[in-house]
């Protein structure tokens, strides 16, 4: 019997591997905690938990995504993202435990305007990206089995995203300015909390880079154009540059991942961002 480790279990993506692992496993047995039961900085709680249940896997899905915020609260950002990181990171290399580590598109700069494949540089360009890079650079230098998944434009039915702002502005709204020059992959969730299962289900053991997000390209323009359409909501959107909606931290303009070696690692089926929207959007309204 495998046990696995969620830290940020109660997150958007910790909630989407929950939906996804409720059905009876004999093989494998997942335990859900929040920051309130594991404390990623410290060292000493954790370590009752892998002594308790000496995990096979730890995924990590805990993280500081507050993006504006952190350019403010950097200590903050860095504590959770990198020195929290590092802390599982050790555990695992001790314990055996294979680490699942979840890293985000910020980590490039935005500037290829091609998709972005795990080898290219990384030149991440906010305290985000910055923090999240020395989280994947800490978790490779402990030396534990690991396999860091970049992800990005994360949606859900669970917690706070911008599809569900979208929803809920468009019941109030009749027309919204939406920025349309930053461009990437919409990415629902739960296929990413299939792909950590799979992973996780076919014990693979290395230490790997992987890129994940849902198939095709858009803006955020784009997505929610796509949002009220499939809502079926009467509202006009109107797309604007991202130097009409100043934020505190600077965006990447491009952020498409290339799944190329994924696919070809593990020809995984990777589904089109419009329609795995419309199967969220389902689950939503049921």
């Amino acid at each position: 019997m495998q046990h696995i480790l969620v830290f940020g279990g109660d997150g958007q993506l910790g909630q989407s591997l929950q939906k996804v692992t409720t059905t009876s496993d004999k093989e494998c047995v997942y335990h859900f905690f929040g920051k309130q039961e594991a404390n990623l900085l410290n060292c000493d709680s954790l370590d009752l938990l892998f002594q308790k249940y000496k995990p096979t896997h730890i995924v990590n899905c805990a993280a500081y995504t507050g993006v504006d915020k952190a350019e403010e609260e950097t200590e903050n950002a860095f504590s959770i993202n990198c020195l929290g990181a590092e802390n599982i990171a050790s555990l695992c290399k001790t314990y055996d435990s294979c680490l699942i580590q979840i890293s985000t598109d910020f980590v490039f700069a935005g500037t290829k305007a091609a998709p972005l494949k795990e080898i290219d540089p990384t030149h991440p360009i906010g305290i985000y990206g910055k923090s999240k890079l020395k989280g994947e650079e800490a978790v490779k230098n402990i030396g534990c089995c690991y396999f860091i998944v970049r992800t990005g434009w994360l949606y859900s039915e669970f917690g706070n995203n911008f599809l569900k702002t979208m929803l809920r502005l468009g019941e109030t709204k009749k027309s919204l300015n939406v920025v349309s020059d930053q461009v990437g992959t919409p990415t629902y969730a739960v296929d990413l909390a299939y792909f950590i299962k799979y992973l996780i289900a076919h014990d693979k053991k290395g230490r790997e880079i992987y890129h994940f997000s849902n198939d095709g390209v858009a803006s955020w323009y784009d997505f929610a154009h796509e949002i009220f359409s499939q809502a079926q909501l009467d509202v006009k959107v109107a797309p604007i540059p991202t130097e009409k909606y100043p934020t505190l931290a600077k965006r990447p303009l491009y952020s498409v991942l290339s799944k190329e070696k994924l696919i070809n690692d593990f020809n995984y089926p990777l589904s089109h961002w419009k329609d795995s929207l419309r199967q969220c959007l389902t689950y939503l309204n049921s």
